[in-house]
């Protein structure tokens, strides 16, 4: 399986057409669609649903747009960090995130961050103990601002209590 060919699956599951995802590629729609056959061959199922006007994603699609966001998101991410001039401290910084006091406090020291390293870029991410948890797992998040009593033994953390935080 082919980062290139994954790109060009998201491509068509956002545009539900191939021939919009062939112009937005750049690509001829007989090109694309082989590509997209091949890969459905290569994985043994079918991805797409395809209608006259309209191509949308079977269950497994479905399951495969959400593992190619995943994968395409970390090699961009990877493939950004070696691009980094070494003399400069640059680089993005992936957060997640619940909705929590305890944000103030990073969105301070971010900013504080941010004043001193300019080129530094913050992504932050919305979600749940358990979606952040995730991602934290999958590699797509640098670190993770949880409320949780019991902290696995593979992270390491800082426990935060809200009463301490300054408003």
């Amino acid at each position: 399986m082919e980062l290139r060919v994954l790109k060009y699956f998201l491509s068509v599951a956002r545009n539900e057409n191939i021939s919009k995802a062939a112009e937005e590629l750049h690509l001829t729609q007989p090109t694309l669609s082989r590509q997209l056959s091949e890969l459905e061959e290569e994985l043994g199922t079918r991805l797409f649903v395809r209608g006259k006007r309209r191509t949308t994603l079977t269950e497994d699609g479905i399951f495969l747009k959400e593992r190619a966001k995943e994968i395409v998101a970390l090699a961009d991410k990877t493939e950004a960090q070696f691009l980094q001039a070494e003399e400069n401290i640059a680089g993005e910084i992936y957060i997640g995130c619940g909705e929590t006091a305890a944000m103030q406090e990073v969105i301070r020291v971010l900013a504080a961050l941010r004043q001193s390293y300019p080129h530094i870029l913050f992504h932050i991410f919305s979600g749940n103990e358990e979606s952040i948890t995730d991602m934290l797992q999958k590699g797509l998040v640098d670190f993770g601002v949880v409320c949780r009593g019991h902290v696995p033994a593979e992270y390491v953390y800082l426990n935060v209590a809200e009463d301490s935080l300054p408003l």
